[in-house]
């Protein structure tokens, strides 16, 4: 009987350790508002790759934004010079990138967007500058982001990010700028 009532007092004490250690953990945050209209989702997706040196990025947004078995595909040239794309899923992303942003300082700022809409889909071709810090007075490099997107009826998904840097060869049309 003793034995019992040990065991049951044992049970208990063990419960409650572990529901007061669940009372601390922290809950997951909530995006939700991040991901209703395009344009708060298209601002989400910059800021949260945008920051100074030594600040983590919030990955946990970051995969929020897109839709299972979305891509980003990196349009440019290999070593050997030879054009190509780089297809990546969220996760690839930030494997490759992630130390890179934090390492040296990212920022990229949207300065023109055009939007195009039918139905539950959006594209939308969003030129950037990138800096290394937020007081860098001129960008270090310019590009296009042709962003796809999808609203199922409560909030927009990312889809597909494609994206090109600006050179010598290939100068962002006026369209596309300010």
């Amino acid at each position: 009987m003793k034995r019992s009532v040990l065991l049951i007092l044992l049970t208990l004490f063990t419960f409650q350790i572990h529901a007061q250690e669940n009372d601390t953990e922290e809950e997951p945050k909530d995006y939700s508002a991040n991901v209703l209209t395009l344009d708060s989702t298209i601002k989400s997706l910059y800021s949260v790759i945008s920051g100074e040196k030594d600040v983590e990025r919030d990955w946990e947004l970051f995969k929020f934004l897109f839709r299972k078995d979305a891509k980003l595909i990196a349009a440019g040239k290999n070593k050997e010079g030879e054009l190509q794309v780089q297809y990546m899923k969220p996760a690839d992303y930030i494997k490759n990138s992630g130390k890179w942003l934090v390492e040296n300082g990212f920022f990229e700022k949207e300065i023109n967007r055009v939007t195009d809409k039918f139905g539950n889909m959006a594209h939308v071709f969003s030129t950037y500058e990138s800096f290394f810090s937020e007081d860098d007075e001129k960008p270090f490099m310019r590009g296009i982001n042709s962003i796809q997107l999808f609203y199922d009826g409560k909030r927009w998904w990312i889809v597909n990010i494609y994206w090109q840097q600006e050179s010598k060869k290939h100068t962002i049309p006026e369209t596309y700028l300010n």
